[in-house]
């Protein structure tokens, strides 16, 4: 059976593998979805103005906070809990 800090360490593992999934998976939308947008503005109006730029800055925001959730964020610490425990007692 496994210890409660190994059975803690492995649901924390699945949830970041869950989420490195869950951002390939949006980033491959991201790309294809774009892609198609920016053909059908090359069929439709090549010499128009070059509308797919706002469906790929505005989802390239969103698509950059993923990334930072899954990349960028450190998990949070035990000294971290203690301070916040600590400005709550206050």
């Amino acid at each position: 059976m496994e210890s409660g800090a190994t059975g803690d360490l492995r649901e924390e593992a699945i949830t970041r593998l869950k989420k490195k999934r869950d951002f390939r998976t949006h980033a491959f939308m991201y790309v294809v979805v774009n892609a198609m947008l920016v053909a059908i503005w090359a069929i439709t109006s090549p010499d128009g103005f070059f509308w797919p730029i706002f469906p790929i800055l505005g989802w390239g925001i969103g698509l950059a906070g993923n990334a930072w959730d899954v990349y960028g964020r450190k998990p949070i610490t035990e000294e971290e809990i203690r301070r916040e425990q600590e400005r709550m007692r206050s």
